[in-house]
């Protein structure tokens, strides 16, 4: 029996070492992020992050338990010493899979891997890797798989051959020992079980509190949590929420007109990953917006504007449908949730207008195109209406083409129009016919700013045809991005300089130029201050604030996977879900808003 219960402790040494192992290679991997925290930090790293590796060891070795208990009642071990092999060979790689995939992910979605990639893995793994970082990971892989199984099969395997019998009963004794591993996989005796926020310690930083999650035991965490559609009910008082929420959108003064017309044509076109740290007039760099930087002399510049989430088919919804982001998860995975939206679209269609999409990629992207479909688009223009040899990168038709063919179908479209396109060129892999580059190199960040380069000029050439054509003294186009980015700079997950982005109206239509408001507001404000110079607000989009009316409240709301930032004119508050507390701090009396807004959010998506 002691062989038994010394092969069960080895055996969980084994898996112990392995977590450890692969939290050290995720450290080295991320080892500018690493560099930035002290020795301190990464041993704190490394301590707590013991508990989520003994409770995935924990896990693994259950099966390990149960065929030893199951081997005391045969006389022979062979078959156990095969299904153990055949069993830890399938845990091994399933671990290093899971466990080399976030390591790249991670830089992308600034959260430890859970399902939620699962829903773009498709497209959007294969879009974002390099080349030679696919030769990282896999040599990651071989060195995780091949030095463990190794080990294994060198050191552990064979001692099940060694087992001796022992007496029929000692199985009771194997299954009592197996069942205590209820302790490290609960982590402890307390009524709570383990959660991610056991290993969070660090208030302002969120690579060392997520350096210390188990990502294997988080990626099955998600997996076979069930009710991932439902918010809590309680973040606030869920009765007062829905009023606070209103004293933050609603007006009472009318918002002047900055339009010529009652009935404009308006052109929205969201850029991807255009964040204000790009664009000189917003404090970015200089030089990589050219375009962007010039038309701010020709319109109205909002200047603290925030998008809503992280994705892009986050920013759509908040966009369109005036819908804020949610932590965890996105909307547009349920469609049953998204047909009971609000739509921009919908609504200028029954003003009369003609309503059209744009977009050089795959329209099924994300459930894209279910969200479309329920929008009532009259038109959608995708990846397949191009020619073949157009789509030549990973994600689709290069921006200037698709701009291309937006004036073409502009200069057809029945009056007045509204229409809506999305780029893509400045995604990763950043694959643009830029010549010459805007900057040198094939670095991440020269690759990036070389992108936005690109859809700027695309940008600028589409808006300098624009003014040439008939319809142009009656149009509103509204450029704004689908959500920011880590690049150039590399700033954490909740960090608010990653969701500030642009938003700029221009446009013949317009009354005004050269101008700039500094009202703080996000994505979900477009829908009701449009909505308000072409027709009137609309109350069914209830996150939407006019942000030109007089008596607006100036505050803008972000989340992030695991959390929520709130600012206003006052206040800037951080709260993360999974250390169930404030990062940052505000005020205290002026916490309510953010919560407010929170819960509210939570209660109407519940309800949808």
């Amino acid at each position: 029996m002691k062989e038994r219960i010394k092969l069960f402790g080895i055996i969980g040494l084994f898996w112990l070492v392995f977590f450890i192992t692969g939290r050290i290679v995720f450290l080295i991997f991320h080892f500018n992020l690493t560099a930035a925290l002290s020795a301190k930090e990464i041993l704190t790293v490394l301590f707590l992050g013991l508990r989520m590796d003994f409770a995935m060891a924990g896990d693994w070795l259950l099966l390990t338990g149960l065929l030893l208990a199951c081997s005391i009642l045969f006389d022979s071990v062979k078959l156990f010493y095969y299904l153990h092999n055949g069993f830890t060979v399938v845990l091994v790689l399933i671990s290093t899979l899971i466990i080399v995939a976030d390591m790249e992910l991670y830089r992308h979605w600034g959260f430890r891997l859970n399902t939620t990639p699962l829903f773009y893995i498709s497209t959007e793994a294969a879009g974002s890797v390099s080349a030679l970082t696919y030769l990282i990971l896999f040599l990651n892989f071989i060195f995780l798989t091949g030095g463990f199984l190794w080990f294994y099969f060198k050191k552990i395997s064979l001692r099940f051959l060694d087992l001796q019998p022992v007496k029929k009963t000692q199985a009771i004794v194997m299954l009592l020992i197996t069942a205590s591993l209820i302790i490290p996989i609960r982590s402890g005796f307390g009524v709570a079980p383990l959660n991610t926020g056991m290993v969070y310690f660090h208030k302002t930083k969120a690579f060392p509190n997520h350096a210390g999650i188990n990502v294997v035991w988080n990626f099955f965490k998600s997996v076979t949590t069930k009710g991932e559609g439902r918010y809590p009910s309680n973040f606030s008082d869920s009765k007062k929420s829905g009023e606070y929420l209103k004293q933050l959108v609603s007006t009472d003064k009318p918002a002047p007109s900055l339009l010529r017309t009652e009935k404009p044509n308006v052109i929205l076109i969201i850029l991807e990953s255009f964040t204000s740290k790009i664009i000189e007039p917003l404090g970015g760099m200089k030089d990589v917006t050219p375009s962007i930087n010039a038309l701010i002399h020709e319109g109205i510049l909002f200047d603290h504007f925030y998008a809503s989430g992280d994705r892009t088919d986050k920013g759509i919804i908040s966009i369109l449908s005036g819908y804020p982001a949610q932590p965890r998860s996105s909307i547009i995975k349920y469609p049953e949730k998204t047909q009971s939206l609000p739509y921009l679209s919908k609504v200028f269609s029954k003003a009369g207008y003609s309503t059209s999409f744009m977009y050089g990629g795959n329209i099924g992207f994300a459930n894209m195109e279910s969200y479309f479909t329920t929008a009532g688009f009259d038109h959608i223009t995708d990846d397949d209406a191009f020619e073949s040899n157009l789509n030549n990168t990973k994600w689709g038709v290069q921006d200037h083409y698709v701009f291309e063919r937006q004036l073409l179908e502009l200069d057809t479209a029945k009056t007045p129009f509204f229409n809506v396109m999305l780029s893509l060129s400045s995604h990763e892999p950043f694959d643009v016919p830029l010549d010459p580059p805007f900057m040198k190199g094939n670095d991440e960040v020269s690759l990036f700013l070389n992108a936005c380069h690109y859809t700027d000029k695309s940008l600028g050439d589409f808006i300098a045809k624009a003014k040439r054509k008939p319809w142009w003294d009656n149009t509103l186009i509204i450029i704004t991005a689908d959500h920011g980015h880590r690049l150039p700079n590399a700033e954490e997950s909740n960090d608010k300089e990653r969701f500030k982005i642009p938003m700029l109206w221009v446009g013949g239509a317009l009354t005004k130029q050269d101008t700039i408001i500094h009202t703080l507001a996000g994505q979900t404000d477009i829908a009701n201050t449009l909505l308000g110079q072409v027709h009137k607000t609309d109350s069914t989009f209830i996150f939407s604030k006019n942000l030109l009316a007089p008596d607006t409240k100036s505050f803008a709301v972000y989340v992030f996977q695991n959390g929520f930032g709130y600012i206003d004119n006052k206040n800037e508050t951080l709260y993360d879900f999974d250390l169930r507390g404030y990062i940052k701090e505000g005020n205290q009396d002026d916490l309510i808003w953010g919560e407010a807004y929170m819960q509210a959010l939570f209660t109407d998506y519940n309800n949808r």
